[in-house]
Formats: structure tokens, sequence, C-alpha cells
């Protein structure tokens, strides 16, 4: 990690010393250098409805713990996602770049345009597709060098999502990485290595939709097809889009495709290196697969928070949140609440109630594809058990810059050979 390691320690203490009015937990370098944990610790402690005045993109709530968290994920009368009251980050969307997207919609729109893409993921479906993805897992996996270093992130979490994205999509497939660009562009914001300007990124989304927009042409006027573009151009509450929500439902989807399953993908070799010993407890008995599924996505909690914003003033945990202020639910700390999960920092794939974690999140905005995640994650962990005795993380990974997307950027690894 070089510097980073110092720079870790250096806020890792700064935690327990820095008075709680400055506290700024979106701060997207405590997630690059993995020092956020005792921020979060403290404020589920001392102050689990925090406010900061001075964040990044302007002043903020944080919601720390599991109940609370709940609570509010749930309140959709008061808390809304709405794009227009600025989304689903706690940057706001450009006035002139607005991206609605159901995920960023309140009732009764949202419901409508969900409902078009659910079939994609209903157990009929992803019972279909189950051999197409053991078949890629396993040909990813029969492919990757032994005795020597890689980069997980790119060889298996990336190559894997991008081409499930691009199967869901019926996608060009020599294109596929497109998406993970889009994907990566998407989330990206200031300190990143792939961001320059806001009008970059910009130009770079509208590329997207450009993209899209030949696909939809094809299959509106083709009969109705199971991906999603064909869902999307025939469905009775998405077929009139414009173009900016369009690309939003496609940012959604990308990222929502993409990201989550990638991180979780990476996240589980991080983990099982953290955790040995449960690495040999699930080689042992095969049949801890399920649990240690929800185990692997509660521990890395693949996005790190959603933002709401109030549109009434609201009583919680004795601070009054005012109305139009924002607000974070922070998955990646309610995820550790003591209160609520014993030994939260550690990975336990015989957890009681393992499913019992917020990184879907809760309510009507609940991940639509989360079914389709732990399949994935279920098949990659099934044939690595019959591949490798182990899996080597060489060094520490180096993680996104972002507080939003709690991700790996590379992840280099070795298989013994």
């Amino acid at each position: 990690m070089g510097d980073g390691s110092i720079e870790h320690s250096d806020l890792v203490a700064e935690a327990w010393t820095k008075p709680l009015a400055e506290f700024d937990v979106a701060n997207p370098v405590l997630f690059r250098t993995d020092s956020f944990w005792p921020y979060f610790e403290r404020l589920r402690k001392e102050d689990p409805i925090h406010y900061c005045a001075h964040g990044e993109f302007g002043p903020y709530w944080s919601i720390t713990r599991y109940h609370d968290i709940m609570a509010i994920d749930t309140n959709h009368q008061v808390f809304s996602s709405d794009a227009h009251l600025g989304g689903i980050t706690l940057r706001d969307m450009d006035d002139d770049f607005v991206m609605p997207m159901f995920i960023a919609m309140d009732q009764p729109k949202h419901d409508a345009q969900r409902k078009v893409v659910t079939p994609i993921v209903s157990p009929d479906n992803l019972a279909r597709m189950e051999g197409t993805i053991r078949e890629r897992i396993c040909k990813t996996l029969d492919e990757l060098p032994r005795g020597e270093v890689f980069d997980w992130v790119d060889l298996v979490s990336i190559e894997l999502t991008t081409q499930m994205l691009a199967t869901l999509f019926d996608f060009p497939w020599e294109d596929r990485r497109k998406l993970t660009r889009w994907s990566d562009i998407a989330t990206a914001s200031a300190g990143s290595p792939i961001y320059t300007t806001e009008e970059a990124r910009q130009a770079e989304l509208l590329e997207c939709v450009q993209y899209f927009m030949g696909l939809w042409n094809e299959r509106i006027n083709a009969p109705p097809q199971p991906d999603l573009i064909s869902m999307l151009a025939h469905g009775e509450a998405t077929r009139n889009m414009d173009k900016m929500e369009f690309l939003g439902n496609l940012i959604l989807l990308i990222v929502g495709g993409n990201d989550t399953t990638r991180n979780s993908m990476s996240g589980t070799i991080y983990a099982f290196n953290q955790f040995p010993d449960q690495w040999a407890k699930l080689k042992a008995n095969p049949e801890l697969v399920h649990p240690a599924v929800s185990e692997i996505i509660r521990w890395q909690t693949p996005l790190a928070y959603m933002r709401r914003t109030a549109l009434a003033d609201h009583e919680i945990g004795g601070k009054t949140i005012r109305k139009g202020d924002r607000v974070a639910m922070w998955y990646v700390s309610g995820n550790r609440d003591e209160d609520v999960i014993e030994n939260p920092d550690v990975l336990n794939i015989e957890r009681p109630r393992p499913r019992q974690h917020l990184s879907f999140g809760f309510g009507i905005h609940r991940c639509v594809g989360n079914r389709l995640a732990e399949l994935q994650l279920k098949i990659l962990l099934e044939e690595m058990l019959k591949r490798f005795d182990r899996i080597e993380v060489i060094g520490e990974p180096e993680r996104v810059h972002s507080s939003f997307v709690k991700g790996y950027a590379s992840m280099q690894v070795r298989i013994p050979a």
C-alpha cells in the first residue's frame, strides 16, 4: 500500500480524537484507504443521527444504526429518492443533467417502471440463466494462471459481471467492456483517477445513451424479446421515456447489475483471506454456500449508502431532520451494528439469520436484482471450491475512490501452482 498505510493509520487515529462536528464520513479518501470503520463505530456509539454541515456536496445527515436505517428506508411518505430532489447519492444531479430512474422515483411511477424489468429476474428466468452463468464461470476460472500473480478484479470480477450485463441487455458482445466503463464513469467523482471534469463525465454518459438508443430502435421495431432493452422499449410505463430518463434507467441497471456483484466477487476473495478458518469450514462443508453468500454480501456491503431527501420535518433519535435535508442511510455501518449483529466485523458463514443485512436496501427500493447477484456468487463459490485449495491475496487491494460504491479497483492474487 506504500504511503497509503501511513495515511490509513493517521486517519484511523483521528477518528477517536476529532470533534464529531468535524466528521464528514462521506469523504471518499476514508474509503480509498479503508479508514472509515472507526468513524462509523464512534457515530453509532455517540451520535447515531449525525449532522455534517460541511460535506463536499453540501450538508447532510448520517444514519448509522440498523433500526434507524430501516425506519427511514421504509418511510417513503417522508423520505424521497426523486431525481429532481437530488436522487440517491449525496451529489445532487445537475439541473441541466437530471437522469430520472426508477430507483430515484417515488410512488406510483416507481412501481410501474420497476414492474417492466422485474421479469428478467423472476425465479423462472434465473433458472433458465443458471446453466449459462455456470458455463462462463467455469471457463473463466479454468483459464486463470497458476503460480503467478494476476488481478482478480479484472480477470474475474469485471469479466463475469460484464458478461452477465451483456446477456441481460443482449448487448454486442465485443463491446461489452463499454458497460464497465460507463458503470465506473457514472459513479466517479473528483479525485477518482478516471474523473477529469464533470463535462467530460456527462459527455461519456451521453455517448452511452446514444449507443443504447441504436439498440432501442432495433428492438422497438421487432417483436418483444426477454432482454432489458426490449422490455423497456415495449413496456407500457417505459416506452415513452425521454432520452434522460432512458439514460437514468440504463445507468441504474448498469451500476446495479455491475458494481454490486463485481465488488462482492472481489470481496469474497478478500474476506476468505482475512478469515481463512471460514474458507476451511466451507471446503469441509460445501452445504454452507447459501449462508456464505449472504454473509459475504453483508460483510462487503458493495454500496456504502443510499441517500434520501426529507419531504417534511421528521424527528428521529431526538434530532429533527428538516424538510429538504439530505439524508444518507449508511448500509455499511448498519451492517456492522453491534446491537443487532453479533461480532459484526467477523466473517461467520454459520451466522444465524444470514440474510438479515441491509446491503440490498428495504421497502419499495429493495434491489431488484438481489437474487441474480446471489445466484452468481453462489455458482462462483461452488466452482471455486471444486478447483482451488486457496487463493492468496498479495498485499492490500487498491480500493475505489468513492464513498458510494464500496469496491476494489484491483486486487493482486496468486493461485498456488
